[in-house]
């Protein structure tokens, strides 16, 4: 298994053998190539070599397309996608993977490639590299050319950063190599060139590799930087070593092999348009705005246009995309029981709900509730608010519904939906998600630590039935006490319900329990008013959530997010 695969898609590449040729006369390192012949073959068949693989599709697949299967292929740690019209500095392999963290994205200095001359035979005029001639600048010679092979990097313009616009498209920086930050030999670059860059495969595929719903081309650059970033990570400019990028904009036969429309560019960047400028990319951890305002002052980007900019990351609800079709049968095996006093704000009953919908997979729903509700199967109990009356209400539900596994769900979570993935491994076990993060509705603040609750129990149906039968008819007999506890499994106390036992998982991704003045229970964010210390293990008071973004001082705006999606 080589180091390194530099994969480079071709579609019409006239250069394709040269680049080849350079990169495999200036790797130092176990470096190999492949190449993906997308819906062509070369004029001249390419030469075969032990380091490189080719890969033919009769009818083109696209950039994006090409890129991800020859990532797919390699068994590399690290990957390189350039393009066919390249050349590069001796060891730039080995210079770029000594210098790339795990969570980095690395570029080399780039150069412009002066690739070949147009020769007059007639007069043995020279011009540069462009479309094929029609006329000699000094003789009247229309016909006669040839291409003279230079292939060396220009040592101007020498561009080191990057950025894109308030449109997301790209852009030169080179003012930004005046910056403090912009002066070492590893820079930070707002952005990129899709032409050349690398990064180790896990982390390829820890970024969703290439998003091919922009199309086949275009916004690449903005799609691989705003990935480095708001993911965690970083995208780096490496001044040790440097690539040389042909350009062809000049139409005719020397211009971009994939044929693009215009149609098909505003398309890419409408997308990526409404996936950053929206926070809408399931993996981020920062918002834009973050990025932004890292690199401000940046070009184009007012004070005001980047006030605008959503500040939080939305949540699933936002950007959920179709999910698998459940059968009968399937849909009998999960199903959620949820359950409301109807004593909370309507705007995060409504979020809840909403949520709900968009992230438990189809499951059956049904809601207790003591008011009439829209929400699922609906059955309302003439009851008033007690604990007695939450049990009753959980115990209904559960006689109405008829599946194997039942989620309780209430009505002040909200749920994640890789919540919904987990399947009991046991029929005698209460399960827990222990993924919860509690946020102070007034305020944003989000508070961890390990705990059971029933707002995250997930059990075979049978059992919990059995369980809230007896706890209804215990509590109905001598009454409710914290001692017996809300969380079925959970203590050994003589005032226990049953000796069933439960267990806990951790979802992929939280679930966000929201604290506001209407909870049955207590609201604690601080540790002290908690009588038991080994109740509260890993405490953690924090201004952000995994997955959900930054919750201090914004609690609200997550709500509209998940209101208005």
């Amino acid at each position: 298994m080589p180091d390194l695969s530099i994969i480079i898609p071709a579609r019409e590449e006239e250069f394709l053998q040269n680049t080849i040729d350079d990169i495999l006369l200036n790797i130092r390192g176990d470096t190999e190539v492949v190449a993906i012949l997308d819906g062509y073959w070369p004029n001249v068949g390419l030469l075969q070599h032990e380091r490189l693989q080719i890969i033919h599709h009769e009818v083109s697949v696209g950039q994006r397309a090409a890129t991800n299967e020859g990532v797919k292929i390699s068994q590399a740690e690290f990957v390189m996608k350039c393009d066919a019209h390249c050349a590069f500095d001796e060891g730039f392999d080995v210079k770029l993977m000594a210098d790339c963290k795990e969570d980095w994205t690395v570029v080399p200095r780039m150069y412009n490639l002066h690739a070949f001359n147009w020769k007059c035979l007639k007069c043995n005029n020279e011009t540069y590299q462009g479309p094929t001639p029609t006329k000699c600048d000094k003789c009247d010679n229309k016909t006669d050319f040839e291409k003279v092979m230079l292939w060396k990097a220009k040592s101007n313009p020498e561009t080191d950063f990057m950025r894109f616009d308030k449109d997301l498209k790209f852009q030169y920086w080179r003012e930004f190599k005046k910056r403090p930050e912009a002066q070492g030999d590893l820079a930070p670059t707002l952005s990129l060139i899709g032409a050349c860059w690398m990064m180790r495969r896990s982390r390829y595929w820890e970024l969703d590799g290439m998003d091919e719903s922009h199309g086949s081309w275009g916004q690449m650059g903005t799609e691989i930087a705003c990935k480095s970033w708001l993911s965690g990570g970083q995208l780096l400019v490496n001044k040790k070593t440097w690539f040389a990028h042909m350009f062809r904009t000049q139409g005719g036969d020397f211009g971009f092999p994939y044929q693009i429309r215009g149609k098909d560019v505003q398309k890419a960047r409408d997308y990526s348009q409404n996936l950053w400028m929206g926070n809408k990319w399931e993996k981020q951890k920062h918002p834009l705005e973050w990025l932004i305002q890292k690199f401000a002052p940046v070009p184009d980007w007012d004070d005001a246009m980047v006030k605008n900019l959503p500040k939080v990351i939305p949540t699933w609800s936002n950007h959920v995309v179709a999910r698998k079709h459940l059968t009968s049968e399937e849909r009998s095996v999960k199903g959620l029981v949820y359950y409301t006093d109807n004593c909370l704000d309507e705007r995060i009953m409504g979020a809840v709900q909403r949520q709900l919908l968009v992230c438990c997979n189809g499951f059956p729903i049904v809601s207790v509730s003591l008011k009439p509700l829209d929400f699922g199967v609906n059955v309302i109990l003439n009851l008033e608010r007690s604990a007695l009356t939450m049990f009753k209400q959980i115990l209904t539900g559960l006689e109405t519904i008829d599946t194997k596994v039942v989620f309780l769900v209430e009505h002040d979570i909200l749920y994640h939906p890789s919540h919904f993935d987990f399947a009991p491994p046991r029929r005698d076990i209460f399960y827990y998600n222990q993924n919860v993060w509690k946020i102070r509705e007034k305020d944003g603040q989000a508070l961890f630590f390990y705990a059971k609750q029933t707002s995250g129990l997930c059990a075979y149906r049978k059992l919990l039935l059995e369980h809230y039968r007896r706890r209804v008819e215990l509590v109905e007999k001598s009454g409710f006490t914290r001692r017996m506890g809300f969380e079925p499994g959970s203590h050994n106390r003589t005032e226990r319900v049953d000796d069933c036992k439960s267990d806990v998982w951790f979802s992929e991704h939280p679930n966000i329990d929201i604290r506001h003045s209407g909870n049955l229970t207590e609201s604690r964010f601080k540790p002290e008013q908690y009588r038991s210390q080994k109740s509260i293990r890993g405490w953690t008071l924090a201004d952000e959530v995994p997955f959900w973004g930054r919750t201090k001082g914004r609690f609200d705006e997550i709500l509209d997010v998940v209101l208005k999606s």
